[in-house]
């Protein structure tokens, strides 16, 4: 099953949509509950991600019976330096986005910690891709 949402940027209200729905629909397929949450975590820093750093973008989720796999694909403006982006704490957030309690540089390291593969494809300029697994069965 394939699911996909539209990821508006700077529209805070609606950041978490996409991963709460998600939730609402691994629980109808009786996910394991570990794997769930997994999903969830990865799915809400990625879905703030977009919102908070972004020109806008979608998260296209598809679930099968033993994984759920992810793209979340955005407009731009890209990511410099991958590497220094997936260091714990680093943030390119503004002061405005820090003061509502995001962008605190744990978005693409949490996304790494509750995954089972991760590929971030993106450059200074450039849209960037969130490409990301997570196995229900570990």
């Amino acid at each position: 099953m394939q699911f996909q949402y539209e990821l508006v940027a700077g529209d805070f209200t609606k950041a978490g949509y996409a991963s709460s729905d998600l939730k609402k629909k691994m629980k109808q397929l009786n996910i394991p509950t570990s794997a769930m949450k997994r999903a969830v975590v990865a799915l809400f820093e990625a879905e703030v991600n977009v919102v908070a750093h972004s020109f806008g973008g979608t998260l296209t989720a598809d679930i099968f019976k033993d994984k759920i796999h992810v793209l979340v694909a955005d407009q731009g403006p890209g990511i410099p330096d991958i590497e220094l982006a997936m260091s714990e704490g680093y943030s390119t957030a503004s002061d405005e986005v820090r003061e509502m309690g995001y962008g605190a540089g744990m978005g693409l390291p949490n996304i790494k910690n509750n995954c089972d593969s991760l590929d971030v494809r993106s450059a200074s300029g450039c849209p960037t891709e969130v490409e990301f697994t997570i196995n229900f069965g570990t």
